[in-house]
């Protein structure tokens, strides 16, 4: 029985009980999600290795692909699990926040105090002249210096008292990506901040986005007002403050891939009740629209900056979208334990996006320290830092096998268990009849 056929007997069967249809599951989409994480830890990290620097950049130049396509896939997953079959929330809209706030607080979190300890503890046993600066009021003022509009010293920056104490509570609150001059403490965390903020929305979009008529035209207009401010930004501006950190990363300049992820279930929701599966040829095409995309993608980078903020900021999400609708494709495996897998993999992609930071700066530093004397750290610590060696490339494979299973188990050990407890405390104090019913 073909995955559409076996849908539809579940669906029969689910009617015939007087229940909703049971929910498609989706395995290509969990590997995605793991890929995704994959590829953003390896966007921050492999530019570090100066012996493939001459072809490296090839790969890491569009690793914001990873971010955009992840915060559409969020609105896809979204709509899909929390929509019921009458296209109306499923439950009440601050019980889906609960449940959201307690699924990304405890990886934010986790992530920030692993990242504020790491960047003190460097800062102290420094190894190298950039760790002697290492500090958790370090910042670097988020503008497109290529330019050379400004001297890179002019750029570095440590933070006042008030701005730590600011930015210290826009991260306590999840805040922290609405500043638009520099990031702080735990970068790679902004996108876990917009991803709340468009969590916050997503009650009131999803079921008002699900009663559009015409689809298509509704993901072109989105498309387009996506574009509308790196068109004013490249027009108008420089590329400097405050207009590179909001195109950055401000949540409202980037809510609409989360609104054309839920505009893609919308669609995919439609085919499926109508029976319609793109064809073979229509996927050949969309694949063939995916590769094009990124290699255009990395030759555009190179003639002028003005392509780097339309790419970042909405040239590439048709073949975003398309990329989804290739991997709700995949198959899901017989075996369980691939199922099982896929599901473990795409659950530690957050936790990589959040983490991959401050891990790759303590796997650094081991390596380092390892190729150097470390039977002297025992006796002469600040001998041993001064003696370490450098870095090798044949042992960053074992760094992103060590993140990954490192994600996977700060997502089953850590995260899911303080986020049923904590999701439990919040149902009791902001949901009282929940709990008594």
């Amino acid at each position: 029985m073909s995955g559409l056929a076996a849908d539809r007997s579940r669906d029969q069967a689910s009617r015939d009980r007087g229940k909703a249809p049971t929910k498609e599951r989706f395995i290509g989409l969990e590997w995605l999600r793991f890929v995704l994480g994959l590829y953003i830890v390896i966007f921050h990290t492999l530019h570090n290795y100066p012996s493939i620097s001459g072809w490296s950049h090839y790969i890491t130049d569009i690793g914001f692909f990873s971010t955009s396509s992840f915060f559409v896939l969020s609105g896809f997953l979204l709509a899909h699990v929390y929509l019921d079959h009458h296209q109306s929330l499923r439950e009440p809209a601050r019980s889906f926040w609960i449940k959201r706030f307690a699924n990304l607080y405890p990886i934010h979190i986790g992530a920030l105090l692993l990242a504020m300890l790491v960047s003190t503890v460097v800062g102290k046993l420094a190894i190298t002249p950039e760790d002697a600066a290492a500090s958790i009021r370090f910042v670097i003022y988020d503008v497109n210096n290529d330019l050379g509009q400004t001297d890179p010293e002019a750029l570095r920056h440590y933070m006042s008292d008030t701005e730590l104490g600011v930015n210290l509570a826009l991260n306590a609150t999840l805040l922290h990506a609405w500043n638009p001059l520099y990031l702080t403490f735990n970068p790679p965390s902004w996108s876990i901040s917009a991803l709340m903020f468009f969590y916050l929305v997503f009650p009131w979009a999803a079921p008002r986005l699900f009663r559009v008529r015409h689809v298509g035209r509704a993901l072109a207009l989105t498309n387009l007002l996506y574009l509308l401010p790196p068109l004013l930004v490249i027009a108008l501006t420089d590329f400097g403050l405050p207009e590179t950190g909001i195109l950055h990363r401000n949540p409202l300049i980037r809510l609409p891939e989360f609104i054309a992820g839920i505009l893609l279930c919308v669609l995919y929701s439609r085919w499926r009740r109508t029976g319609y599966r793109p064809g073979r040829g229509l996927c050949l095409a969309m694949a063939l629209w995916v590769v094009v995309s990124v290699v255009g993608a990395l030759w555009l980078l190179g003639q002028g900056h003005a392509w780097y903020y339309l790419l970042h900021n909405g040239l590439l999400l048709p073949a975003q979208l398309m990329l989804i609708l290739l991997m709700t494709r995949v198959p899901s495996p017989a075996d369980p334990r691939l199922r099982r897998l896929a599901r473990r993999l795409g659950g530690a992609s957050l936790p990589m996006f959040a983490l991959h930071v401050p891990l790759y700066v303590i796997f650094t530093r081991v390596e380092r320290v390892h190729a150097g004397e470390p039977s002297r750290c025992v006796t002469d610590l600040r001998g041993c830092l001064d003696a370490a060696g450098d870095s090798s490339l044949w042992l960053y494979p074992v760094f992103l096998l060590a993140t990954v299973v490192f994600c996977m188990m700060f997502q089953e050990r850590f995260v899911l268990p303080l986020r049923t407890r904590l999701g439990r405390r919040l149902e009791a104090r902001l949901m009282p009849a929940t709990r008594l019913g």
